[in-house]
């Protein structure tokens, strides 16, 4: 007895221990911390110029900046490949706590086709990206709203403007960099890391006395002298034949923030209570469903059952009518089972990707820093859950009275996939099209193809041999060998008005934390909430569950025994929603112009919308299959 109650209790503090640990999520760093003593050599990096209005990323060095003796590429995995990340050494180089003024970069000339390359870039408001110790250059600014610094990536190529008294607008490029870098010093020994990479953009016409040569002084701003640059006041403008030097300067500030805890002011989030009430907006709608579901289940089925049980004679029982009658066809194969098959299987597919991507990042592993890791553990745990796949899809088939496995596991492992690819494919052309660095590589693209063929395939064929030597799933029921007619529904009955209603409740569970979603995505900002997404991914289920059964439970009272599509696209029809409110974000959020990134924008979301209806259809369907073989079990059947 005492040892089973040692073990409950060491059960129960394991329980407190998890919720705490999801509570407060903890940050797993993705690099080891670098020790960096006075006078160290800091090398920063550059990476792609990004722009929220085009979405086409560039790389640094398709502008012509300054650049180093040899131009080296940093090793990049398959989701930095994916992202459009670029990241290359660069010419500007620092010393640990050692302050510099007005350091020459480089100077340049710029000829009729590098001026009209910056003025688009400027004008698409593209931001340059780069990094120091694995952290993101940010440009900190003060909102209006809320008494706190937020911080923006990188900073503007250039702006537009006017000079006093003018209406001619002018192009200005950011030359002059005022770079400022946080580092948390150790009390015991004089090492000390980086905690944080700031910087202030200003575009100045640099001047300077006589011929330029490696020794000339400038005149606007001078390590000798002090003489810093503060303004903007006399800015460099972007023309044919103009000369442009670009300096820097660097400051270095000691602060509190440990090197563990450096991404937290970038992730930091002011509107968290948004969250708080998309989570509460979203178990309201759980609780009502639930109570629907629970009436269901106890009131209406129990009394159900217990008439149904209770019949005695046989004009009783044809006198009856409700779910009970169809009881001879609710269990017949469905028209295009196969093709159910194959979309139920890609569901649990979907399912299991989506599921263990959650609990790597609610535990800190795939945390910012570990740059295009979240994009590269999607893929490959997409292509791992292929045998989840193969199994499901192959045991339905069975069920369905199937024979020839090795076709629904061919098509398993190609009609979503393959729908997807040619998308995809569609979408990088046009990337590339644009010379953009957002075009994945050919080496890239045959990896994609390599992991689908060469890992994904086998694994689904792996998973279908299993799920096809099980033996067939028994209906609770028998299946009569006739059909029975089904009656005239009531209009709101109808299936596709059913099928439109059911998807209303799931999208309303999870629309307000997919604003967010999106404005990560396409406004560039950081999404780490995974706490947050994760209980509204719990809500999903439940209510894509709950909506579908209560439908199925009205659908089979009305003595229609046709539900098993209809169960898929009931919970899948809220992709449809998902798709219209990613349109009405496109109109009221963004300042896309460019026809070639407005095709990518629906294309991408296009991609997402079907992943949705596939993950939401299953869930609905899986519980319709539990509850139906719950309900038939439960009644007596001559």
């Amino acid at each position: 007895m005492e040892r089973r109650s040692s073990t409950i209790q060491l059960c129960f503090c394991f329980a407190i221990f998890l919720f705490i640990a999801t509570a407060h999520c903890f940050y797993l760093p993705g690099v080891a911390p670098q020790d960096l003593r006075k006078g160290d050599i800091l090398k920063v990096k550059v990476n792609k110029l990004a722009s929220v209005k085009t979405q086409l990323p560039y790389s640094y060095y398709s502008l012509p900046y300054c650049k180093p003796d040899k131009i080296v590429d940093s090793a990049e995995n398959l989701g930095e490949v994916l992202r459009g990340d670029r990241i290359e050494n660069s010419p500007y180089e620092f010393k640990m706590r050692e302050p510099q003024i007005c350091n020459v970069v480089c100077r340049i000339t710029l000829n009729a086709k590098d001026a009209k390359q910056f003025k688009e870039r400027i004008e698409d408001e593209y931001r340059v990206n780069m990094i120091l110790d694995n952290l993101p250059l940010v440009e900190p600014y003060k909102r209006n709203d809320v008494d706190s610094v937020v911080y923006q990536h990188g900073f503007h190529v250039g702006l537009i403007g006017q000079y006093a008294g003018k209406k001619e607008q002018k192009y200005f490029i950011n030359n002059h960099l005022t770079f400022t870098v946080k580092f948390h010093k150790d009390e015991q020994t004089d090492a000390a890391r980086i905690v944080g990479f700031e910087v202030k953009p200003f575009s100045v016409r640099h001047e300077y006395e006589g011929k330029w040569d490696d020794k000339t002084r400038l005149t606007t701003c001078d390590p000798r002298a002090k003489r810093t640059v503060t303004s903007s006041n006399s800015p460099q403008e972007v023309e044919d034949k103009k000369e442009i030097i670009f300096t820097y300067d660097v400051e270095f500030k000691e602060s509190e923030i440990k090197w563990a805890s450096r991404w937290d002011t970038y992730l930091y989030m002011a509107d968290d209570q948004i969250h708080w009430f998309s989570i509460v907006n979203s178990l309201m709608i759980v609780l009502f469903l639930s109570g629907m579901v629970a009436m269901i289940m106890l009131r209406t089925l129990y009394r159900d059952i217990s008439k149904y049980n209770q019949l005695e004679t046989q004009e009783e029982a044809q006198e009856e009518t409700g779910w009970k009658l169809v009881h001879g066809d609710v269990f017949r194969p469905p028209a295009n089972s196969d093709l159910l098959c194959v979309y139920v299987g890609t569901g649990v597919q979907f399912f299991g990707m989506i599921v263990v991507t959650m609990i790597f990042a609610s535990l800190g592993f795939l945390s910012p820093s570990n740059r295009g890791g979240l994009m590269t553990a999607m893929l490959l745990l997409w292509v791992f859950m292929g045998l989840f796949a193969g199994y499901a899809s192959a045991r339905f088939y069975k069920m369905f009275k199937g024979t020839e496995w090795k076709k629904i596991t061919l098509q398993t492992a190609f009609m979503f996939p393959g729908i997807i690819f040619a998308i995809f494919f569609v979408l990088n052309g046009l990337i590339w099209g644009e010379k953009s660095s957002g075009a994945v590589p050919f080496g890239t693209m045959f990896a994609l193809v390599f992991l689908w063929f060469g890992i994904s395939v086998p694994l689904i064929f792996v998973g279908s041999y299993i799920g096809f030597k099980k033996p067939a799933i028994e209906d609770p029921v028998k299946t009569n060998k006739i059909p029975r007619q089904i009656p005239e529904q009531a209009w709101y009955m109808n299936p596709v008005f059913s099928i439109l209603i059911g998807g209303i409740l799931p999208f309303g569970a999870v629309f307000i934390e997919l604003f967010f979603i999106l404005t990560s995505i396409w406004l560039q900002q950081f999404y780490y909430i995974f706490g947050f997404l994760s209980i509204v991914f719990i809500i999903l289920i439940v209510t894509c569950a709950e909506i579908s059964i209560v439908l199925c439970y009205f659908q089979l009272c009305g003595e229609d025994y046709l539900w098993w599509w209809r169960s898929y696209l009931t919970a899948g029809s809220s992709a449809l929603y998902l798709f219209l409110y990613a349109a009405f974000y496109f109109f009221t959020k963004l300042n896309i112009t460019k026809p070639v990134s407005g095709i990518l924008y629906f294309g991408y979301m296009l991609i997402a919308s079907y992943a949705f209806f596939v993950v939401t259809g299953t869930i609905g369907f899986l519980a319709c299959f539990w509850f139906t073989r719950l309900i038939y079990s439960s009644v007596k059947i001559d």
